[in-house]
């Protein structure tokens, strides 16, 4: 397994963006959906990482960096996290997650922020299990009965 920044225009994670919006998809309508597209996915506040597996991408991964004007403070916001179904049940999202985690660390940024939905109980059992805890809407984000805010704090 080796984690690493991947291109968001690439063959590869244009694959795992269109299984991961497909996938949504079938789970939220359209308003519950808050995908950054590929175009949003390479602005320089974003990184994608990917996990290959045997030389193909398995999992990937985004955190933007921005800044709570209310709250005075830079944080990091975590997007994008899919594993396809073939790889699923390897820990490979944990991994994901850990490296955008550590990639804050690196930018100096320890609150790193999320939202998920109510519907993908696997994913909040991660996000529950590395530590995040739930609150409230933040940034752009309104209140919505299908999803799930979350913050952690990062330490070194």
């Amino acid at each position: 397994m080796n984690i690493e920044r991947v291109d968001p225009a690439s063959k590869a994670a244009g694959r795992l963006i269109a299984m991961s919006d497909a996938y949504m998809a079938a789970l939220y309508p359209a308003e519950s959906n808050h995908m950054l597209s590929v175009d949003a996915l390479l602005q320089d506040n974003v990184i994608l990482l990917g996990c290959y597996m045997d030389g193909q991408l398995a999992a990937c991964g985004a955190v933007t960096i921005l800044f709570d004007d209310d709250e005075q403070l830079s944080y990091g916001e975590i997007k994008r996290v899919f594993v396809p179904d073939e790889f699923r049940g390897r820990g490979l999202s944990k991994h994901i997650m850990r490296a955008l985690e550590d990639h804050l660390l690196d930018q100096d940024i320890h609150v790193v922020r999320l939202e998920t939905g109510i519907r993908q109980p696997e994913a909040l059992g991660l996000y529950f299990r590395l530590g995040y805890a739930e609150r409230a809407a933040f940034g752009e984000y309104e209140e919505d009965p299908l999803s799930v805010f979350m913050e952690k704090i990062l330490s070194a």
